[in-house]
């Protein structure tokens, strides 16, 4: 079955850096575009990056351009998320997520913290 697992979260002060990173099981990962999304307390989960399956192409949202960098490893199954001048409207859950199959499906989460 599809699994993706986020780790790398944590508490950083505003202007630090963490990487997040997913590893994805039970699928040809290699052919799938991988999302990053994040939910903040009170909010909508939002969408946050995305990777092609080749790593050729990237896109991010507006409020992480130029901070944010996506990337992945498909000998590793895994997508990691480089977070870099962190501010404080960054603190949320952060999700990995792919459509397989025409259905989403997410990880867990992993709570990434920015104090000021």
């Amino acid at each position: 079955q599809v699994q993706l697992v986020e780790s790398g979260g944590g508490l950083v002060q505003a202007g630090g850096s963490l990487r997040l990173s997913c590893a994805a099981s039970g699928f040809a990962f290699s052919r799938y575009i991988i999302y990053w999304y994040r939910q903040a307390p009170g909010k909508e989960r939002g969408f946050v990056a995305y990777i092609t399956p080749s790593g050729d192409r990237t896109n991010y949202a507006d409020s992480v351009k130029g901070r944010f960098t996506i990337s992945r490893d498909n000998a590793k199954n895994t997508v990691d998320l480089q977070m870099n001048s962190l501010k404080t409207e960054d603190t949320a859950i952060y999700y990995c997520n792919v459509l397989y199959n025409q259905r989403n499906y997410w990880g867990r989460g992993t709570q990434v913290t920015v104090s000021s």
